[in-house]
């Protein structure tokens, strides 16, 4: 039994834990790494920013120590050329020094830098104030002392003072800008070390990250997908290679174990479906039962046995009934198996507690060595078994429509696996669609033979010996699952010892076209009854076969039916024949030659306005006609052409029997079982002696019916036939009487001896039919016909080309009837 597979639950700190504490890990490095660079980055940020105030600073010194310089050299200016231009200049400068020193000392970037600005913006103000204001205001009121060089020096001292303190500011803030800036490259330095350090950090975290999920997740997932792939691919057998790693390892696991289920499946679904398309396709029972056994071993039992009722192998109807079935097919892995053989009866009984007739279920025995002993009917037998090494056992019912046709059973030795519950609905299945198939051979078998007891009802039981004809025939009817066909044949013997030879074929196969056969033949017997030419005989039978179905519901399929007709007269040894869509015989010289016959097929059967046409050929003594159908010379593996030049060498052989040339042609041209019916006539014709065979002119004139009567007994005399003598003289009085009173002229009298008849025919012109008639007791006429028919032992009318003839039979004297008198 097939134990229920355990959940597993994922292992104590799985996967999923691990893959989150070294995500969170890998976030909080990458976070604290960016945080560093972050504050390098506003370090770096400040460093810039202060190396870039310092320029402010020494450009605002420059703006001052111009503005000095402008206002003493607008000053000196004024001093020497007492111009107004140059005085207002110098105002301007004395109005924008005050602002531009006291920025010098907001952009400072120090105290000291600051300190320095202010002394800058007081030496400023007080070379103003003390120096430069009064110089200009004496010079404007015109005192020498203006111009003195006392005055001119004092000047000079205090401009070389404000530029000592404006190089020293310079100095000072051009050092603390230096410092500044290779402070800031310091942090510069130190900031691409620390971000390169920390981008190689990320980098090694996310590599080392992504390796470890690649390990982990991505190569178990991606052979997982290889081995997905390859079972979509039909590959059932690929796997996953185990690593047994947390819930990775349990999902391998799992899949396998999925590609394990899907590979069992497959197998089970292979299996019934090879089930059902081998078994049943030969609708034969034994066949049938075979093929399930095939399929079966080995994939599914070591052996196998099917039991079937007599009733179900021969077409019958099952009964349920039978206390032992008939085993009809038994297979295994070896030969030496003790189950019962082929053909053996093996006895069955009902389960206990089983309804009479009732169809048990299948049934599943783990293991045989566990039955408890007097549940078996025979012990001995399962002993036997039991030593052989057989294990397990399934036993399903065959049944239809709830009839128990037989039983299959399924063994397994003990070096197999034991059957599970699994293997039991398997089991049934199998069961369910062999007996689907072996009924349907058996409904196949029962409708075949009763087709073949009705096809056999209406053929000839046997070709009627004529001593001017030899025959030999071969009849197969097909063993294809189309059923039986509607070919026939039949030799028909007519009046004046000839002979008509019938081959025929009927579109369709199965009980209807038997039938359907049965109809033509009998049509065609009855039409040859009439005597008519063979042409006639079709256009007739073409007309039949038209309004055959007249207020039918349904079409018979006489349509499209084929026949040939022809025949044989021996005493002109010419044989007249017709076709409507059948093949021509073949014509076999007593010296071997075999050639088509000539003329031209005509149209089947059922078309009708189409008109036949009669082909006569003089034939030699010892020519053989060669009639057939055309399934032995046509199938899906045999081209016509080939089959007609492949039967025409096989008929090339002067000197054999007819019964030795039907068993090579039939051998040559069929391999195996006919896709159709096949049909082969050969007639070998002789010709009747011509002392047997007399015939006399009779003029129109009622003298000569003496004469004639005269000559019909002599010639009896010489046959020595005295004992027909008299009715043969009534006979021949009637008739030629009838022929010179009621027809015209030519008027011809002939005798024919046959074996086993003597024939007497009367020819005349005239195509009037006379008509039998019971005369009143006053009539003086009417009564010839009537003797004619009581005194013979049959008689007719045939038309003829040149008007027609009234014929009667006799039986000859037992002891002439086997051959020729003495002396003729």
């Amino acid at each position: 039994m097939q134990r229920r597979a355990r959940t597993k639950r994922p292992p104590q700190g799985g996967l999923v834990p691990l893959t989150a504490v070294a995500g969170a890990l890998l976030a909080v490095l990458i976070g604290l790494l960016f945080l560093t660079l972050l504050w390098a980055i506003r370090d770096a940020h400040g460093s810039l920013l202060s190396a870039r105030s310092g320029r402010p600073a020494l450009d605002q010194v420059g703006v001052v120590e111009k503005t000095v310089l402008d206002l003493e050299g607008r000053q000196e200016s004024y001093l020497f050329t007492r111009q107004g231009q140059f005085l207002k200049s110098w105002q301007a400068a004395r109005a924008v020094f005050p602002v531009q020193a006291r920025r010098l000392v907001d952009v400072s970037t120090s105290p000291a830098q600051q300190q320095l600005a202010r002394q800058i913006r007081q030496a400023g103000q007080s070379f103003i104030d003390d120096y430069s204001v009064p110089l200009v205001d004496a010079a404007r009121r015109g005192a020498p002392v203006a111009s003195s060089a006392a005055r001119t020096l004092e000047g000079e001292r205090r401009v070389d003072a404000l530029r000592y303190q404006f190089s020293r500011y310079l100095a000072a803030e051009r050092a603390a800008t230096d410092r500044r800036e290779h402070a800031l490259e310091s942090r510069m330095d130190r900031l691409t070390v620390a971000a390169s350090i920390g981008v190689g950090g990320a980098v090694l975290l996310i590599v080392g990250y992504c390796a470890y999920v690649t390990r982990v997740i991505v190569w178990p997932v991606r052979r997982m997908a290889g081995t997905a792939t390859r079972l979509a691919a039909g590959d059932l057998s690929a796997r996953v290679p185990l690593s047994g790693r947390r819930e990775i390892g349990q999902l391998e696991t799992a899949f396998n174990t999925m590609a394990g289920s899907l590979e069992k499946s497959h197998r089970r679904l292979r299996l019934l479906y090879d089930a059902g398309t081998a078994v049943g396709n030969t609708l034969d029972v034994g066949r049938t039962a075979e093929e399930l056994v095939r399929v079966a071993v080995p994939r599914f039992a070591d052996f196998v046995t099917v039991d079937l009722e007599d009733a179900v192998l021969q077409g019958g109807e099952p009964t349920a009934a039978e206390s032992a079935l008939r085993r009809v097919a038994r297979g295994g892995i070896r030969d030496d198996s003790p189950l019962a053989p082929a053909g053996a009866l093996i006895g069955v009984t009902a389960p206990p507690g089983s309804a009479p007739g009732a169809v048990p279920d299948a049934a599943l025995v783990l293991d045989l060595r566990a039955v408890r002993p007097g549940t078996v009917p025979d012990a001995q037998q399962m002993d036997r078994l039991l030593a052989y090494g057989m294990g397990s056992l399934i036993t399903a019912p065959l049944s239809v429509q709830g009839v128990l046709m037989g039983v299959i059973a399924f063994w397994r030795t003990r070096d197999s696996p034991p059957f599970e519950e699994d293997d039991l609905s398997d089991a049934e299945e199998l069961a369910v669609k062999s007996a689907r198939a072996i009924d349907n051979a058996r409904r196949y078998t029962r409708e075949r033979e009763t087709a073949l007891a009705l096809q056999r009802s209406l053929l000839p039981h046997g070709l009627p010996e004529r001593p001017t004809v030899d025959f030999a025939y071969r009849y197969l009817p097909t063993g294809t699952s189309a059923g039986v066909g509607g070919d026939w044949l039949d030799v028909i013997p007519l009046s004046g010892t000839r002979v008509a030879l019938v081959v025929g074929d009927v579109v369709g196969h199965g009980i209807h076209a038997s039938a359907t056969m049965g109809r033509l033949r009998t049509a065609v017997r009855t039409l040859a009854d009439v005597d008519l030419p063979p042409d006639e005989l079709l256009t007739h039978l073409d007309d039949l076969v038209i309004h055959l179905d007249d207020g039918g519901a349904e079409p018979t399929g006489e349509v499209g039916s084929t026949c040939l007709y022809a025949v044989y007269d021996p005493v002109s040894r010419r044989c007249a024949l017709a076709s409507a869509g059948h093949p021509l015989p073949f014509v076999i010289t007593p010296e071997g030659a075999v050639e088509p016959a000539p003329g031209q097929a005509g149209p089947p059967l059922g078309l009708g306005g189409l008109p036949f046409e009669t082909t006569e050929l003089d034939l030699a003594q010892g020519t053989t006609l060669a009639l057939f159908s055309n399934g032995l010379v046509h199938s899906r593996s045999l081209d016509m052409n080939q089959g007609l030049e492949r039967l025409r060498r096989a008929l090339a052989t002067p000197g054999e029997s007819l019964e030795a040339v039907c068993d090579r042609v039939v051998a040559t041209l069929r391999t195996g079982e006919p896709a159709d019916d096949v049909t082969l006539l050969l007639a070998r014709t002789h010709a009747l002696p011509a002392d047997r065979v007399v015939t006399w002119e009779v003029p129109a004139d009622p003298e000569h019916v003496a004469r004639a009567r005269t000559l019909a007994t002599g010639q009896l005399d010489a046959w020595r036939l005295d004992e027909l003598s008299f009715t043969t003289e009534l006979v021949v009085s009637e008739l030629v009487t009838n022929a010179i009173r009621y027809g015209a002229a030519p008027i011809r009298l002939r005798l024919i001896r046959d074996t086993a008849m003597l024939i007497c025919e009367v020819s005349d012109g005239s195509s009037t039919a006379p008509h039998l008639r019971r005369a009143r007791v006053f009539d003086e006429g009417g009564r010839g016909l009537l003797l004619v028919a009581q005194l013979t032992q049959r008689w007719g009318t045939r038309q003829t080309s040149a008007g027609k003839t009234i014929w009667c039979e006799q039986a000859l004297p037992t002891a002439d009837a086997s051959g020729p008198p003495e002396g003729s």
